[in-house]
């Protein structure tokens, strides 16, 4: 008995393992073959090196807008002295502090009632601010000190660029001013900084860092006091010397300063706020947030071929908002290479070392790419040839589906309740990935099964009628395509959803119909739909089609009375459409009730009284 335990037991479980290996083989045989791309296939032979993980793109953007620049750069321009703000902040405590920060400093750091209101609106203020400018100076500051310390220029004017760009290598004032350091483009020029299609070194932090500390040097030497440096720098050698001049001789910022332009009144006591914040932010409460990139993390490589931020991005798995960071003095996005001359891509140590690793498989993938010639997506969609459907298609098309033609106020919604079928079917029917749809579009919608099997069943009896609705239908449908004209036009620079719709004769609210739009925002070089004129198609009114629309056979059988002789009144209802009506009173078309009602679109309202009586 226990023998034949055990055989039973041993029999199942080899009975198990061969249907485990069978089921194995099985989905070894059907599993489908994986091709990997060219650039996958480039970066299957990376060696990886994770030393650092990745950056939060989105994180990244929040840091580099340039919201803080236009707050600070309003702030110092409309920033009055005289206007005491309610803050809490002792006037003895603060100036402790400010002796403080005058013992260890060049600057000749008073205080007065001026300074005391700036510091304390930028604390009532800009505490979320400064907590960013925190986060980003750690990355900054190192470029600064860095062209200070070898010039025996102050270290605190590193606080200056906060003041001048709000640490945004990207900023640009009304007047041209680029960069971290908001140089003109002469001034630039003036001080070896290269300004070309491809680079701006006005945004690049080190070399524009070099030039500032290069003015600065020789501003000091002219005056003599470091207060009156930060006036020139904002308005001008020239302004400085007329206020010298006009205040009797003076040469001391704080003496000079009500001769000075407004801006400049209140630049050095927002530098010295800026200061002030950076050095007791602890005291204040203020938090720094976490920092995106530290400077001794980044190194940079030597580029030896031009590329793009793109294919950086996709070989080293890396946001391209990381490399616009890191790289800001490249214009368009692309590292260029000129022979003669060194570019240079700064990244991430971990990136550098992939980079570095893998230079000959990077290098290939981008002469690889650089072969292909792209067109634009706009450009291939308008220029490629549009292929109409066989007529033997539309033909058979015909046979399975009604044709709808979408009115004004119509959604998927009420269309399928309509024709008692589901959203879900319509947008497979016709290939729809949202549940937008056109004005004047026509859609397929399949027939109930049943009631098709009813009709079809009667016209058997009637085959000339079928072959003429079936004709109708799709010649219909065809025309309908053939009416239809449509006009695009692509967003140039400074237009606006007002500016297109004045220019065409037509409506904001029209134009976002046409387009899908849900907001009155728009992207520069988007194509937008500005005219869709379709020329009315009346809908077969033979006793067929009718027939269809209503799912009953007794419309073949007996017909029913027509509006056209017995006139009534009919009340609009809530979802009607001059469709939906025409099709309650046999042979009545839209275009009679248009006529008698004297109506010249479409557009009906609930409660709005039609005649249907000729």
């Amino acid at each position: 008995m226990i023998v034949k335990k055990i055989s039973l037991v041993v029999s199942v479980l080899f009975s198990f393992s061969m249907l485990a290996q069978e089921t194995a083989s099985t989905e070894q045989e059907i599993k489908p073959e994986v091709k990997l791309s060219y650039l996958d296939s480039i970066k299957s032979t990376f060696k990886k090196d994770e030393m650092a993980t990745r950056v939060d793109s989105l994180w990244m953007n929040e840091l580099v807008s340039l919201d803080i620049y236009d707050d600070l750069t309003k702030d110092i321009q409309t920033v009055n002295k005289d206007v005491t703000v309610d803050e809490e902040l002792p006037t003895e405590l603060l100036k402790q502090r400010l002796q403080a920060m005058n013992e260890k400093s060049p600057f000749n750091i008073e205080y007065n009632q001026g300074l005391e209101n700036v510091i304390k609106s930028f604390l009532k203020n800009r505490r979320k601010s400064f907590s960013r400018l925190m986060a980003l100076s750690e990355y900054y500051f190192p470029f600064f000190e860095e062209a200070f310390a070898r010039q025996n220029v102050p270290l605190e004017i590193k606080y200056l660029a906060v003041v001048e760009s709000a640490l945004n290598p990207k900023a640009v004032s009304r007047m041209g001013a680029t960069g971290l350091w908001q140089f003109m483009y002469g001034t630039g020029k003036q001080y070896a900084l290269k300004i070309d299609s491809y680079i701006d070194e006005r945004s690049d932090p080190l070399k524009a860092s070099v030039a500032a500390s290069d003015y600065m040097s020789k501003m000091y030497k002219i005056f003599g006091d470091w207060e009156l440096v930060l006036a020139s720098y904002n308005s001008g050698p020239g302004n400085v010397t007329k206020a010298i001049r006009r205040s009797g001789g003076k040469t001391k910022y704080w003496d000079i300063r009500d001769q000075l332009p407004k801006e400049t009144q209140g630049y050095v006591p927002a530098f010295l706020a800026t200061m002030y914040l950076f050095e007791y932010h602890k005291e204040h409460g203020i938090n720094p947030e976490r920092a995106i990139v530290k400077n001794f993390e980044t190194d940079t490589v030597c580029i030896k071929n031009q590329m793009s931020f793109k294919q950086i991005a996709d070989l080293l798995d890396m946001p391209q908002s990381q490399i616009q960071l890191l790289n800001p003095s490249y214009k368009l996005n692309v590292v260029p290479y000129y022979q003669g001359e060194q570019h240079f891509l700064r990244l991430p140590k971990d990136k550098i070392a992939t980079f570095v690793s893998n230079e000959n498989q990077i290098y290939a993938y981008v002469r690889h790419q650089s072969e292909i010639k792209y067109i634009p997506s706009r450009l291939a969609a308008k220029i490629t040839p549009k292929v109409r459907p066989a007529a033997k298609q539309v033909e058979e098309t015909a046979k399975d589906f009604e044709f709808y033609k979408v009115r004004k106020g119509d959604n998927l919604g009420a269309i399928a309740d309509k024709y008692n079928v589901s959203v879900i079917d319509l947008k497979k029917w016709n290939n729809l990935k949202t549940n937008s749809v056109a004005f004047g579009k026509t859609l397929k919608i399949k027939s109930d099964d049943d009631a098709s099997a009813k009709v079809s069943k009667e016209i058997k009896a009637i085959p000339s009628v079928e072959k003429k609705s079936e004709e109708a239908i799709a010649s219909a449908d065809d025309k309908d395509k053939n009416n239809t004209a449509t006009q695009d036009y692509v967003v140039a620079a400074g237009d606006n959803l007002g500016s297109i719709a004045k220019k065409f004769g037509t409506t904001i609210a029209e134009l976002k119909e046409l387009n899908n739009l849900t907001s009155n925002n728009i992207v520069l070089g988007k194509t937008l739909v500005v005219s869709k004129a379709v020329i009315e198609v009346e809908e077969p009114t033979n006793t067929v089609t009718t027939a269809i629309a209503s799912n009953s056979i007794d419309s073949f059988k007996k017909k029913a009375p027509s509006a056209k002789n017995s006139g009534e009144d009919y009340y609009v209802k809530k979802g009607d459409s001059l469709y939906s009506i025409s099709k309650k009173y046999p042979g009545v078309t839209i275009s009679d009730i248009k006529k008698w009602n004297g109506i010249k679109d479409e557009d009906i309202k609930p409660g709005m009284k039609l005649k249907i009586n000729g």
